[in-house]
């Protein structure tokens, strides 16, 4: 039986399209049941209804406040029973009432070697700071930015003639790779946190 994944994206939904690909494989053991979003409009959602996924779009202004927001996503996810939840490009930090029912399954990924390099630009603060190797963790979602408990990660070498835009794409590349290999492996072994440490299959 395969995990049931729901999918949140903001964009163009390439790492979506991804774990879309893989799915086709019966044998890769996870399937996304629906993807929501935070507007109106984007190729990520275009993706999913070419695939036959419910969609559903939540806006944020549309709610009174941040926190009623969140509820409405956390019960809008919930209805579709996931097993886990993947932020593909999702532009929103989840709040309170979203990781109390889902914290233990949202993950998602950063276009750097966490902890170094959160938030906005990772592959723009590597380029600045001069490491010579970088890359993209999958981790999962916490209260802080870019601060939670680290599932995987991957190496991309940081070469003397890169820009912001070479590297960046290199590294959507292997995070496109990354993201698929975890969820796979999670959703056909199991997984398990212990305070910092994740676990997939034991």
């Amino acid at each position: 039986m395969s995990a049931r994944v729901v999918v949140l994206a903001s964009g163009a939904g390439t790492l979506l399209q991804a774990l879309l690909d893989a799915a086709t494989d019966p044998s890769y053991a996870a399937s996304v049941v629906a993807v929501g979003a935070d507007r109106d409009g984007i190729e990520a959602l275009r993706r999913a209804e070419r695939a036959g996924i419910p969609t559903f779009v939540l806006r944020v202004p549309d709610f009174p406040d941040r926190a009623a927001w969140d509820r409405a996503m956390t019960d809008e996810v919930a209805k579709h029973e996931p097993d886990l939840v993947v932020s593909a490009g999702f532009m929103k930090l989840a709040g309170e009432t979203f990781l109390d029912r889902f914290g233990q399954c949202y993950v998602n990924t950063h276009p750097a070697l966490l902890p170094a390099f959160p938030g906005m630009h990772g592959a723009r603060d590597a380029l600045a700071h001069g490491v010579k190797v970088t890359g993209c963790t999958v981790f999962f979602v916490d209260s802080g930015v870019d601060t939670g408990p680290i599932v995987a990660q991957r190496a991309v070498e940081v070469r003397d003639d890169d820009d912001e835009a070479t590297l960046h794409e290199r590294i959507k590349t292997v995070e496109r790779e990354l993201l698929v290999d975890v969820v796979g492996r999670m959703a056909r072994h199991g997984w398990r946190v212990d305070g910092r440490k994740v676990s997939i299959g034991e």
